[in-house]
Parts: structure tokens; C-alpha cells; sequence
């Protein structure tokens, strides 16, 4: 019950953060040590579960699926999206820097989390990071692309597949891709509406993502983990000027939704900012939390980093289950 009541909590951490624009529920799942699981679960979806199935029945399913991790995760993020990520939203809105410098303090800090984990470091383990670093930066100038496909249904459709596979990559907002897509108020309304007819095609496309992207990202993590970790690492750390305090719009268009879509910030010092903006920097405040979420994030890890399940092994069982479902 204690781990199932953690996984719940978990992906409640998950579902809060991927309604932040800047900040992924895969950051979280990193943090909270779970990522790796959470891949190589949804990988098991497909054709090898039918011959489990067949094979062992419904209890056999159930431990192929390694239903028991996820349903509770689930149910955390569903949670969450319902009830926490609304005071996370109207905390993004009434107090953005304090919410930003926690989120600042948490992300980067896991950034430090992640890089440090390779037992030997390799000099050429600076190319994934760069090139993880360059995408971050790059993939959200790319999505107001999406929103000119023309048919709504087919860009809701490839919206939710783009969001849904951000939601798997550490530093990578699915809501800030929505964002700049133009659909984050498009999204987030049919959530606090239940629409059931947007959320279907929405559903649809992070079906189809979940699908491809866990596969691509389980194949890299068991030909290549050290270096897939820094690719990860560069995705964090390319996350991070989404997430200062002390930015301000330049540049914008306009969305279909009528929402406005950054095209570009000044990064300023906290004086700098009460100077340019006449707001108040709360610096005295922003300060202190992203202090906070670092050390939530280094005391985490310090914790899960004690448990007695290795990821090793995570792997290696996962890998055989794999192994059985193929073969049946």
C-alpha cells in the first residue's frame, strides 16, 4: 500500500508539472526516480502482451504490464489534472516568479541529478548533450508550424502526439510545445470542461506517441544509456530560460485561441527587471524557493538512490518479460 500510495503521489507531482508551461512531468518522473520504469512499462504495450495473455490469463497480464506501477500513476496524474494543476495554473498566473523560481531551483538541480550518474564519463558524451541542448531550444520555434496544417482535427491529432512524447523527455513541456502550437487554452479548457469529442482526437495522437516514442527511447536507453542520460541532461538543461523568473516577452503572434505565443525573451537581472518592467522582483522571495526545489530535488535523490531496487535490475527484468512476450 505504501508504494502504491507513493506511485499516486508521483504522478501527481507528474500531472502539476506538465500543466506548467516550461517544465515536463518527465523531469519529475527523473526526479522521483521512476523514469526508466515508466519507459519500459509502456514499451510492454503491443503485440507480446497478446501472447501473454493467451499464454498466462489476465494475472499474467497484469505482471507483464506491470499494471500495479502504473495504474496508480495514472491515477495520480489524473488526480492531479483535475485538482492540483488548477491551483498550479492560477498560481502561474497570480505569481509567476515565485511559481518559475521553484520550478528554476527543481529543474536545474535535477539537471546536476541526471549528469552525474554515468560510473565512467566519456569525452564524447558532450555531443548528446549538445545535441539535446540545441533541440530543446529549437523544437518550440518549430510547433506554430503545427497550427497551420489547416484541418483542426489532424493538428489536435499531431499535437497530442508531439505533447505527449515531450511528457517522456525530461526538460521538454509538452504544455509550452501546446503553447507555442496556439492550443494550451484549447487543451486545458477541454480538460476543465470534459469535451469529450476534442479529447478523443487529442487522446488519439498521445496514444499514437506513447506508442512510438516509449519504443525509441526504450531502444536508446538499453543500446546506449550513459549517453542517452547526457541527451537527457542537454534536453534539462535547454528547459531552463523557459523557466527564469526575471524574462520578458519581446516578440509574439497571436494563436488560434486568441492566446499569445512567445516568440522571444529578454533575460534580465532581478534589478534589471523591476527597471524595465515596474514590477517588483520578489527576488527576496524567488530566491529562497528556488533554493528549495533544489534541495527537494538533491534530498530525493539521495533518498531513491538508497533503495533497494537498482534500475539495473529494473532493466534486466524488464527486459526478460519482454523477452517472454515476444517468444509466445
Amino acid at each position: 500500500m505504501k508504494r502504491y500510495l507513493g506511485l499516486v503521489y508521483k504522478g501527481a507531482g507528474m500531472g502539476a508539472a506538465d500543466a506548467v508551461p516550461g517544465v515536463s512531468g518527465g523531469t519529475i518522473a527523473f526526479i522521483t526516480g521512476i523514469y526508466e520504469e515508466l519507459i519500459q512499462t509502456i514499451e510492454r504495450f503491443g503485440p507480446g502482451a497478446v501472447g501473454i495473455w493467451k499464454r498466462e490469463g489476465s494475472a499474467g497480464l497484469v505482471e507483464y504490464l506491470n499494471l500495479r506501477f502504473l495504474l496508480p500513476l495514472l491515477a495520480g496524474i489524473g488526480l492531479s489534472l483535475v485538482s492540483v494543476a488548477h491551483i498550479v495554473v492560477w498560481l502561474m498566473e497570480a505569481q509567476p516568479r515565485l511559481l518559475d523560481g521553484f520550478f528554476f531551483g527543481l529543474v536545474g538541480a535535477s539537471a546536476l541529478v541526471v549528469w552525474r550518474r554515468p560510473s565512467t564519463w566519456r569525452w564524447w558524451y558532450l555531443l548528446p548533450l549538445a545535441v539535446g541542448l540545441v533541440l530543446a531550444q529549437a523544437l518550440p520555434a518549430l510547433m506554430p508550424l503545427v497550427s497551420q496544417l489547416g484541418s483542426p482535427r489532424l493538428v489536435l491529432v499531431l499535437a497530442g502526439f508531439i505533447a505527449i512524447s515531450a511528457l517522456l523527455l525530461p526538460g521538454v513541456s509538452g504544455s509550452l510545445l501546446l503553447l507555442t502550437m496556439g492550443l494550451y487554452g484549447t487543451v486545458m479548457e477541454g480538460i476543465r470542461s470534459a469535451d469529450m469529442a476534442l479529447l478523443a482526437v487529442f487522446g488519439l495522437g498521445c496514444l499514437a506517441g506513447l506508442m512510438v516514442f516509449s519504443r525509441v527511447l526504450g531502444w536508446l536507453l538499453r543500446h546506449g544509456h550513459d549517453a542517452t542520460m547526457q541527451l537527457l541532461v542537454g534536453f534539462i538543461l535547454g528547459s531552463l530560460p523557459a523557466l527564469w523568473p526575471w524574462r520578458q516577452m519581446t516578440a509574439y503572434q497571436m494563436g488560434p485561441d486568441e492566446q499569445a505565443i512567445p516568440l522571444d525573451y529578454q533575460y534580465l537581472a532581478p534589478g534589471e527587471y523591476s527597471v524595465v518592467t515596474g514590477e517588483p522582483s520578489q527576488w527576496p522571495l524567488v530566491v529562497p524557493l528556488m533554493l528549495l526545489g533544489a534541495v527537494l530535488v538533491l534530498s530525493v535523490d539521495r533518498f531513491t538512490a538508497g533503495s533497494p531496487t537498482s534500475n539495473e535490475d529494473e532493466r534486466d527484468s524488464v527486459d526478460k518479460d519482454k523477452e517472454d512476450g515476444s517468444n509466445a
